[in-house]
């Protein structure tokens, strides 16, 4: 079998601290920008990796959900325990050193983890775990 992953889902609560943050902190290329207001699903990507993209959609839009699962959803992004992604960069220490400029939220270091991954971790503005890993 040829399977890629194509899209991966994160919740957003505000698309345009999302969206500042995917584009300009990360780099990371508008592939559409679909809706209005917060009702905005946005579609990037890594430039140059046109196969591989993150949906930040918002998480009250699904109408097959109740009301009492809409707020543990938003519940859950407030705490940063609904949603997360680990990305990977050659310089870690760079990407780290952007992110901390950038203002977001620090969530670890650069570390060296025992099982033998160097990463760090951030929240993104909607609370979602990004984690980074060191590309060896």
């Amino acid at each position: 079998m040829d399977i890629t992953i194509h899209t991966c889902f994160l919740p957003h609560d505000d698309p345009d601290a999302s969206l500042a943050f995917y584009r300009d902190v990360l780099g990371f290329e508008v592939r559409s920008d679909v809706g209005q207001g917060r009702m905005r699903w946005i579609t990037v990507g890594p430039a140059g990796q046109p196969g591989t993209s993150i949906l930040l959609a918002p998480p009250a839009a699904d109408p097959g959900i109740t009301e009492d699962e809409r707020r543990t959803i938003t519940e859950m992004m407030a705490k940063g325990t609904y949603g997360w992604i680990v990305l990977a960069a050659k310089d870690l220490d760079a990407v780290f050193e952007k992110l901390r400029a950038s203002g977001a939220e620090i969530v670890q270091e650069p570390t060296e983890q025992p099982y033998g991954i160097r990463d760090c971790a951030f929240r993104d503005p909607a609370g979602n775990l990004v984690r980074f890993q060191e590309l060896r």
